[in-house]
């Protein structure tokens, strides 16, 4: 990936975002701010608590929690698309969201009753008071994530924050496309997704680092990304 691309994704991503944020009036309290009610779960899970719905992304072994008003699932891998830890937070009237080849999963067999909708990179589900907008997630220079199998990325706007969930990628060009970020969660470990230098790149106001502590990926990759990211950078203990 060219430095070219790295500024560009930079410029289009970062939102009043600098070395010294962390030091200006107001700074810290705005960042607690965005990533309140953000959960990490490990490895690319998270609960995501606001404008009063639960929305789960990834679930991977996870303990039982809030029951979920929607489950993001960005693609068929069993470490991101997991029935068994869906089934412990899944109910009636859960929406299972996600490419069409999962989803068609959950409409057709499961041991839970729970609601399906498909989308696609570049489609948007209106949700009640939810939003969520499919965009690309692929591997550039990898085979495991190919960018023919359409699978996902995430932008979700709820209680007036705009999430972005990057899904198992590496740095795209269409990250350049991605407006008003106000969280990112990146991963970071360099093994079948970008790595934490590549997610310095792609930084907006507020990022998490993921896709570390489980299967691969190690707490010195969440805290490279810390170190050299243009933007405030929150690593999250793992939470339940």
């Amino acid at each position: 990936m060219s430095r070219i691309l790295g500024v560009m994704l930079v410029l289009a991503l970062t939102c009043a975002c600098a070395e010294e944020q962390s030091s200006e009036p107001g700074a810290r309290e705005e960042v607690i701010g965005l990533t309140s009610g953000i959960t990490w779960l490990g490895h690319d899970g998270f609960r995501i608590e606001a404008g009063g719905k639960v929305i789960y992304i990834d679930p991977f072994k996870i303990k039982d929690g809030p029951a979920a008003d929607v489950v993001l699932i960005t693609h068929d891998h069993f470490d991101h698309n997991s029935p068994e830890d869906i089934a412990k937070v899944a109910g009636a009237g859960t929406v299972i969201v996600g490419p069409e080849s999962v989803v068609e999963v959950y409409a057709q067999d499961t041991d839970f009753e729970c609601k399906t909708r498909s989308i696609a990179p570049g489609e948007k589900l209106e949700l009640e008071d939810l939003t969520v907008e499919g965009v690309p997630a692929y591997n550039t220079n990898k085979k495991f994530h190919p960018k023919a199998e359409g699978w996902l990325g995430y932008v979700i706007e709820v209680g007036g924050r705009r999430i972005y969930h990057a899904g198992d990628t590496d740095l795209i060009p269409e990250m350049g496309g991605l407006e008003n970020i106000d969280v990112a969660l990146l991963p970071v470990s360099g093994t079948y997704v970008m790595t934490a230098d590549e997610a310095c790149e792609a930084a907006p106001k507020v990022a998490i680092p993921m896709h570390w502590g489980e299967i691969v990926g190690e707490a010195a990759d969440a805290e490279a990304f810390r170190r050299g990211a243009p933007c405030e950078v929150v690593v999250l203990e793992k939470g339940q």
